[in-house]
């Protein structure tokens, strides 16, 4: 996450904890894909017929960490702006935790035995 700067400042000494905005420091176009990809989960994830189709053949543990990631984004996104954020620091806030869910699919696939192509 901090390889896309969209981790909080910290300004911490002794007993204090100070946390700032994202730090903005890693990479930029992966920040700014994640952002946009976030505004997606203000919407109720209801996977359609491409969806469907594009999942077919896919492992099961792969599936299952996006349709967690699906339900839990969006139900943030509704509960952070019913708190009163700003819908921008809500949709930072999706992108950073959308990155941690990409993260755990490569490790499954790290994990899944490699199958050699069809000769």
């Amino acid at each position: 996450m901090a390889y896309g700067g969209i981790v909080p400042r910290e300004h911490s000494s002794g007993g204090s904890v100070r946390r700032g905005a994202i730090t903005k420091t890693g990479n930029a176009r992966l920040r700014r894909v994640l952002v946009e990809a976030a505004w997606h989960y203000r919407h109720a994830p209801t996977p359609g017929w491409t969806v469907k189709q594009r999942r077919r053949g896919q492992p099961a543990a792969i599936c299952r960490i996006a349709d967690k990631a699906q339900q839990r984004l969006h139900l943030r996104y509704r509960r952070l702006l019913s708190r009163g954020k700003s819908k921008q620091a809500v949709v930072t806030a999706l992108g950073r935790e959308l990155l941690g869910f990409m993260w755990a699919i490569a490790g499954e696939l790290e994990r899944q035995p490699t199958i050699p192509p069809a000769a």
